[in-house]
């Protein structure tokens, strides 16, 4: 399946969005607000922000609620990337094609630009022109998304395994929370906007936890696969951090058979709905076969 028309379009616009939601790198503190745009703009899939365009297309959203969470969501997955590439996490010095925040600036700014990028999702949300219980719902799915019980969680249970072998429910429990929380309330906001109910919910809850998970497979096929100018970032990274990948632990064919396993579930999981869903069919094929 060929990507959506409507990807160009939601990205473009997003990228406005984050470029106005955003401080003037000309204004004080100048190497701050340099260091937060640096870390947000010009690069990335907006994969996240791509599945809040497509949750609310799914059911009817006005598409003028969709674009504060879509920004939010970015917000918060740019914050994770400037700390997840710092010296005492992973220590990477090329992300979406350029230096890492902390290359570009220094460790100190990296670490206060992805402290002001968290609170400022959260801000933008909390004064978007949105309904209050809407407003509180989709501040609920994006916190829980992201601290202990999410993101957060799930990196810190990547520390802990750093030079260990997992066992497979433990890797995939591990990314479950690490890449997938953000993806599942991505497509949870959307929902929420398109006033889903909690049977709605749930499926694509299903939908997106698969969708994660695919995501995380297809990054630990190219890391070892790809190159770093194809990736726009550093390959080779998780072998020579001795982590535990898919590829590691079901070989490469393997992944590439739980790849396929997981991309039939996910077309499964939206069988009941008709050309709404072509948006989520087509993220769920990216994320499957992209190269990068």
């Amino acid at each position: 399946m060929a990507a959506d028309p409507r990807f160009a379009a939601w990205a473009a616009a997003l990228e406005g969005h984050l470029d106005r939601a955003l401080p003037p790198a000309d204004t004080a503190p100048r190497r701050l607000h340099a260091a937060m745009r640096h870390a947000v703009l010009g690069g990335g899939k907006r994969m996240r922000a791509l599945l809040v365009y497509a949750g609310g297309t799914l059911l009817q959203a006005d598409e003028a609620t969709l674009h504060a969470p879509a920004i939010a969501v970015e917000l918060i997955h740019a914050y994770s990337l400037v700390h997840d590439d710092l010296p005492a996490m992973d220590d990477d010095a090329l992300r979406r094609g350029k230096p890492t925040t902390h290359i570009a600036f220094d460790e100190a700014t990296a670490i206060l630009a992805g402290d002001a990028l968290q609170t400022r999702a959260f801000g933008l949300l909390a004064d978007a022109p949105l309904p209050a219980t809407l407003r509180v719902a989709c501040l609920q799915t994006l916190a829980h998304a992201s601290g202990a019980s999410g993101m957060c969680g799930g990196q810190a249970l990547d520390i802990d395994a750093t030079g260990q072998q997992q066992t497979l429910a433990a890797l995939t429990r591990m990314h479950a929370l690490k890449t997938g929380a953000l993806i599942r309330a991505a497509v949870r906001m959307g929902a929420l906007c398109g006033q889903a109910h909690e049977p709605q919910l749930a499926q694509l809850d299903g939908f997106a936890g698969a969708l994660g998970l695919a995501f995380q497979v297809r990054d630990d096929i190219l890391d070892v696969e790809a190159r770093s100018e194809q990736l726009g970032k550093t390959a080779g990274t998780d072998q020579a951090q001795a982590q535990s990948t898919f590829p590691a632990l079901l070989g490469r064919d393997g992944a590439k058979a739980q790849l396929r396993e997981l991309a039939a579930r996910m077309q499964a999981t939206l069988a009941d709905y008709g050309e709404e869903a072509d948006a989520l069919r087509a993220l769920a094929t990216l994320a499957v076969e992209r190269d990068h």
